[in-house]
């Protein structure tokens, strides 16, 4: 299909992050196949997408997410926690283990559902059900592809569950990944998911490393994210959690490590000497109180830090506004870390994304994926190249999304759902199942 977008101001993201006025871009075979005049680019389309009034972006990637965690949304029966290990313990834990297979597939349809609407296409999960582990990631990846977006999956393993569980979780991970390399479906990516060291033994670890090199693809796991995972691997193992990870061949290019807010300077080094992905999820562990992690410093030190929500939104334009805020409250500076806050959404997402599936994401180039979102917004002040990231930030962030592409297909447009969703179907296919899920909880 031939879609011809005209008429919008054009934002590439990248670095720099450069604004095109007067240019058109053509989406051909699932690409973009040009950008320039309109009156440059020879028919016929297939389609012609009017953008005036509105910006033309990329589609968002986030580096974070939990879709399994839709469910919970109002649920009050959790007894309060006054730390974050009694969060585990006492909510998401108890989630995770009363969740079925019908649950993980209509979770992920719900917030895909919303990634489409907040212009989000490309979602890096982390999954648990540990008892519906086996064909959970499958279940997942066909929500994936009916919704039209692209997503990497990864199953959590962790030991706290029982051998069994473990061995499920791995399998799990590694049947995927062997799947996602034989089907080459461009909408998915694998990686292999871990908890985190303090609930993963050191043999546990060694079998995940050797299957995740076995298949080939990188890790994704939660690291220092509260105190007390730093706290548990010094006084069990000797080492940080980056430190044990890094021992057991868990770090490295290709690999995300979630979080990362007590990682030592020393570990900050080590993440930038691994060329470890580092994505930060300022929403989700300001509502933990773990803290706010140092992004100013492991931008310094060298490490690739990127923007994953931990499912608290899809909107990466809201997340930004947050992570912004968090690290003049971090640095106890009002106008620090713009352009490394900045870096995170519109430079590292789309690095993370383009080194995952292998070819140009997250960008507006020639050549790169036909992943394209319309915002209406109409600046009221100059927008080019010294101010783009101004306006993405404390005005984009604040429009709403009116068109959303994926791999040149049209999944929303004007503001309605085009992939043949029935929204209120779904909600109401969610509710019931939220409400038995509740009752075993």
């Amino acid at each position: 299909m031939r879609i011809l977008i005209h008429g919008g101001t054009v934002i590439t993201f990248g670095s720099p992050c450069r604004v095109l006025e007067g240019q058109a871009v053509l989406l051909e075979d699932g690409r973009i196949a040009r950008i320039a005049p309109r009156e440059a680019i020879p028919g016929p389309f297939d389609r012609t997408l009017d953008a005036t009034g509105k910006v033309v972006m990329p589609g968002l990637v986030n580096a974070h997410m939990h879709f399994y965690s839709t469910l919970v949304r109002g649920l009050g029966k959790a007894a309060p926690s006054a730390s974050f290990q009694e969060v585990l313990d006492n909510l998401w834990w108890r989630l995770d283990r009363k969740l079925t297979l019908d649950d993980v597939d209509v979770s992920a349809e719900v917030v895909l559902a919303d990634a489409v609407r907040k212009g989000t296409t490309t979602l890096v999960d982390h999954h648990a059900s540990p008892f519906a582990a086996t064909g959970s990631l499958d279940r997942i990846a066909g929500a994936v592809r009916r919704s039209g977006v692209r997503a990497c999956l990864c199953y959590e393993v962790s030991d706290r569950d029982g051998q069994a569980v473990t061995d499920a979780g791995l399998e799990e991970n590694a049947a995927f990944a062997r799947r996602c390399a034989a089907e080459k479906d461009p909408h998915l990516r694998a990686l292999f998911g871990l908890h985190a060291a303090f609930t993963l033994s050191d043999a546990t670890l060694d079998r995940a490393a050797a299957l995740g090199r076995e298949v080939g693809v990188g890790f994704h796991v939660h690291v220092a994210e509260a105190a007390s995972d730093v706290k548990f691997n010094l006084e069990h193992h000797g080492q940080t959690s980056v430190a044990r990870l890094a021992a057991h061949g868990l770090l490295g290019r290709g690999s995300i490590a979630a979080h990362c807010v007590h990682a030592t300077e020393a570990d900050q080094e080590l993440l930038a000497a691994t060329d470890t992905f580092v994505a930060h999820n300022p929403q989700s562990n300001l509502n933990n109180a773990v803290g706010i992690a140092d992004v100013l410093g492991l931008v310094r030190r060298g490490v690739r830090v990127g923007l994953g929500t931990d499912a608290m939104t899809v909107n990466m334009l809201e997340e930004i506004r947050v992570a912004m805020w968090a690290q003049h409250l971090r640095q106890d500076n009002p106008t620090c870390a713009f352009m490394e806050i900045a870096g995170t959404l519109f430079t590292r997402n789309p690095e993370l994304a383009t080194q995952l599936w292998g070819f140009p994401l997250g960008t507006l180039e020639e050549g790169a994926a036909a992943d394209v979102i319309l915002v209406d917004y109409h600046a009221p002040t100059p927008l080019d190249g010294n101010t783009v990231l101004g306006h993405l930030v404390f005005g984009i962030s604040q429009a709403t999304v009116d068109t959303t592409i994926c791999a040149g297909r049209i999944l929303m447009e004007g503001k309605v759902l085009a992939n043949g969703l029935d929204e209120a179907a779904l909600a109401a296919r969610s509710r019931e199942l939220a409400v038995k899920l509740w009752e075993r909880f």
